[in-house]
């Protein structure tokens, strides 16, 4: 029974969200699983694993700008974003001595590798997305972006490799590194289908799900509160907010839930008509998984959400506006001509890999 340190990056609850199904298997295949993260993802985790043991492992401190310049101030932030990750290293060494860990996975935190413990690294983002304004850049960004990469015996793409799976180029760059594996789609609702759930009425006419760092998660939350008050639409808002259990009622309509659990995410999701969320990979994965309808709403600068927005409707496959220009009632409308789509994965690829890196004996 190998100890296996799972570390998801805590820009949001997208990264632990996904990491669900690979804590699942890991456990279910006789792993010990020890998880570190911080803030919003330790407590969305803790939720769902209370047995699993946790430490607090803080990563670089990044605040969001309210403007949609996102880009431009991660580009700034280089320099405090790389000694981040250099110290995430020095803590990431101390936890593995202090667990005796012999395998780490990490989900997009690029200092979570270690010289003498196998270590793998998830990632969709293997092409990185920059703002035309400064594309000249593009090939500077991928080119550290493969350099940390390379610190890791493995990385596993949350994608499929044929046709360019969900996150086209993100996940199929031009060049694949050589420790690359498609592990196929992640989400914590890959659960056997519900028979029933073609023939369910939806509970609510919409489903609004908010997540990802402040102070953006707070202003969606109140433009689309804004918006609802003079539209009849059964609706259910999850604010994303793990570390409370408020819920509350506007109107008789609008019901309020700061964050619930994966089981009742999963019923209150295939209870609702139509969905409103952001871009992130993780909600992307979920929905295809549930085969759920969607409208995205791409946090302003984040070019990763984006170019999954851009792409996706360019598909045909989801409807997606900007925030600072959001109309709820033309969106909906609108989101009638996009019908999302089913994308499944047996996770077949990730036990092979899991598998593979088990039989190690280490470095």
């Amino acid at each position: 029974m190998k100890k296996v340190l799972v570390c998801p990056l805590d820009w949001g609850i997208g990264h632990a969200s996904r990491c669900v199904p690979l804590i699942r298997i890991l456990l279910e295949q006789g792993f010990e699983v020890i998880v570190a993260a911080d803030n919003r993802p330790l407590d969305f985790l803790r939720r769902e694993f209370p047995d699993v043991r946790m430490f607090r492992f803080p990563g670089a401190k990044i605040s969001y700008p309210k403007s949609d310049r996102m880009a431009l101030k991660m580009l700034h932030l280089t320099p405090v974003l790389l000694r981040g990750i250099w110290r995430e290293h020095g803590m990431l060494r101390k936890i593995v001595q202090q667990t005796g860990a012999e395998i780490i996975i990490s989900d997009h935190r690029y200092g979570c590798w270690h010289p003498e413990v196998p270590s793998v690294l998830i990632s969709h983002q293997l092409d990185i997305r920059v703002p035309s304004r400064i594309g000249f850049l593009k090939g500077m960004v991928n080119g550290l972006n493969t350099f940390f990469i390379n610190k890791y015996d493995e990385c596993w793409i949350p994608d499929f490799e044929l046709h360019k799976g969900l996150a086209s180029a993100l996940s199929h760059p031009p060049v694949l590194p050589a420790n690359a594996h498609y592990i196929g789609i992640l989400s914590r609702f890959s659960e056997p289908a519900d028979p029933l759930q073609g023939q369910r009425l939806p509970d609510f006419d919409l489903l609004v799900m908010l997540s990802g760092p402040e102070p953006q998660r707070t202003l969606l939350e109140e433009k689309i509160l804004l918006q609802l008050r003079n539209i009849t639409l059964r609706t259910a808002i999850v604010r994303g907010v793990p570390e409370t259990d408020e819920s509350y009622v506007i109107d008789d309509r609008i019901h309020l839930f700061s964050h619930l659990e994966t089981s009742k995410m999963r019923e209150l999701i295939l209870a609702s008509g139509l969905v409103i969320c952001r871009s992130g990979y993780s909600s992307i994965m979920d929905l295809v998984t549930l085969g759920k309808q969607a409208i995205f709403i791409p946090t302003p600068g984040q070019t990763e959400q984006e170019y999954l927005a851009r792409n996706l409707m360019e598909r045909k496959i989801f409807f997606s506006m900007e925030q600072k220009n959001f109309d709820l009632l033309y969106a909906i409308e609108m989101s009638k001509n996009y019908p999302g789509m089913v994308m499944r994965n047996d996770y077949s690829a990730l036990k092979e890999r899991l598998n593979g890196i088990a039989s190690w004996p280490g470095k």
